[in-house]
């Protein structure tokens, strides 16, 4: 397929220069483009008392690719990074909300480093952008004090899966992060984890999560008065010769009650963690939230930034990623998937 055409034809042009247009109009044009991307795979190493382990080199490192073993190099050029933080706003995180509201600083201080920027979200049953993308410090800060509590409800996929469209729209060579400080369980969203997971995988965001314990968020949280009974005691149904009291009336709330099977969910957040090779933090005291983000940014900061062409991109679809580190006694964690879709005509 000959090169395609960069110059322009115009009345001004040269005989040669207007031959090539005409020929090159007349050309038949492929109908769809295929692009290989490089694969970038984050790499986290801690020693066997779990201390980060730097000065490794990209001999030191093994990537398999479906089992297959790829030529890798380690990408030492700064990539900025872009980070959402979606904060859970429902009604139970009314009193742990003032500990997260001043992590704003915190977030641009150790984490975003240079030439980087953050967006906030804050969910409920919605979501709500508290700021776009920036690096102003006043204003990412700002953003964290204007998170407000809301209603019952908890849209973690939707809140993750709105995230990871935004980040999308971030330039490749920016490093795409999600943290998520939140509950470990979703209660509404429209999508599933696994979309969530797909979309994270196709949009190489990498997702760290701050869980907020649902213990820790029932003691804090106000009590709220049962929802009425839609049915007028006249319509209720009793066994007979039993008569309607204020307490088979208070019987009759118990479909109110949260379903046994739905307190046994799966952790979302080491779900998504685990998937994109980020981390999953928790807390119980404002000085241990503060120390998780701390933690994240050193964490983030220390990270071998391993490159490579796929040898095996023509199998589309789901491609596991396996990462080994020659020396003995090293713990790595990584990103374990990506996918490659199909080109499009």
């Amino acid at each position: 397929m000959a090169a395609p055409w960069h110059g322009t034809c115009s009345g001004q042009a040269v005989i040669r220069t207007l031959l090539v247009c005409v020929l090159a109009a007349q050309e038949p044009q492929p109908d769809f483009v295929a692009t290989y991307n490089f694969v970038t795979a984050p790499v986290t190493v801690r020693d066997s008392r779990g201390r980060i382990v730097n000065g490794l080199t990209e001999q030191d490192f093994q990537l398999f690719d479906k089992g297959v073993p790829q030529k890798v190099t380690e990408d030492e050029v700064s990539h900025p990074i872009s980070m959402v933080v979606a904060v859970q706003a429902s009604g139970n995180m009314e009193k742990l909300l003032p500990g997260i509201r001043k992590l704003g600083n915190l977030i641009n201080q150790f984490v975003l480093g240079e030439n980087g920027e953050l967006a906030v979200l804050a969910f409920d049953h919605r979501i709500q952008t508290m700021t776009g993308f920036t690096s102003d410090p006043d204003q990412i800060s700002s953003a964290f004090k204007n998170v407000k509590s809301g209603s019952g409800s908890s849209h973690l996929n939707d809140a993750a899966m709105n995230a990871i469209h935004l980040l999308r729209t971030r330039p490749r060579e920016r490093r795409r992060i999600l943290l998520l400080i939140a509950e470990t369980h979703d209660y509404g969203s429209e999508v599933t984890q696994r979309d969530v997971s797909i979309e994270a995988g196709f949009a190489d965001v990498v997702i760290y999560s701050v869980g907020v314990s649902s213990f820790l968020a029932s003691l804090t949280s106000k009590t709220e008065p049962p929802r009425p009974n839609p049915i007028p005691p006249e319509a209720r149904m009793l066994p007979a010769g039993v008569i309607g009291t204020l307490t088979t009336d208070s019987q009759g709330q118990m479909g109110n009650l949260v379903p046994i099977k739905d307190t046994f969910k799966a952790n979302l957040n080491a779900v998504y963690a685990r998937i994109t090779g980020g981390r999953e933090y928790s807390y119980l005291t404002q000085r241990g939230l503060e120390q998780a983000i701390v933690d994240l940014g050193e964490e983030i900061h220390s990270q071998y930034l391993l490159t490579y062409l796929p040898s095996n991109r023509e199998e589309i679809g789901d491609h596991d990623i396996e990462v080994k580190v020659s020396k003995p006694g090293m713990v790595v964690r990584t990103r374990t998937s990506y996918s490659i879709a199909p080109a499009l005509k």
